[in-house]
């Protein structure tokens, strides 16, 4: 096999062969990127739960509190119809949409400022019933020929009851690992 042999100045005439040259260009390269994803999945471990923890309680609290106000929710209908069903008639109507309200932006509260969050994930477990019930109980409204609007809205609700898990896990003491499953 021949050698690729660079002469100039300060170089005596022979060097290793161009692939193991490159080799060790990669070997550095390689050593810099693994340097920036440990970088990386440290500022993750840091700041991803705190992050989804707060945007999830954002969500909360906008959607709890437009139910404050009759007519700007959009799913102040079927957040009554839920409650009304749930509840076997008992809480209906404005009140049902209050109470709504009222344990979302609690919900929401909780998340964002950390405080009382244990409460805020049981809560929000509670909730999860209720967030997720139209599924079940409405199918024929919420699909009557693929997702209608409120079909797409309640299914988004999917995501979120995702989001709440993760967040309901470490609320409750489970830790994200920083090692490496790759």
């Amino acid at each position: 096999m021949s050698q690729l042999v660079v002469d100039g100045p300060g170089r005596s005439g022979t060097r290793a062969p161009l692939s193991t040259r490159l080799a060790g260009g990669r070997t550095a390269l390689t050593a810099r990127v693994t340097a920036a994803v440990d970088r990386l999945r440290a500022f993750l471990v840091a700041y991803s739960l705190h992050a989804l923890r707060i945007s999830l309680g954002l969500v909360f609290l906008g959607f709890g509190v437009l139910k404050f106000f009759p007519g700007l929710s959009p799913a102040e209908a079927i957040a009554s119809a839920t409650i009304d069903r749930l509840t076997f008639g008992l809480v209906s109507g404005h009140n049902a949409v209050l109470l709504t309200a009222v344990t979302e932006t609690v919900i929401g509260l909780t998340l964002v400022t950390g405080k009382f969050l244990r409460v805020g994930v049981v809560v929000l477990g509670g909730a999860l019933i209720g967030i997720m019930s139209p599924l079940a109980l409405f199918t024929a409204e919420l699909f009557p020929h693929g997702p209608s609007l409120m079909g797409q809205y309640v299914l988004k609700d999917i995501v979120l009851a995702a989001a709440a898990l993760v967040v309901a896990a470490y609320a409750l003491g489970a830790r994200l690992g920083s090692g490496s499953d790759d």
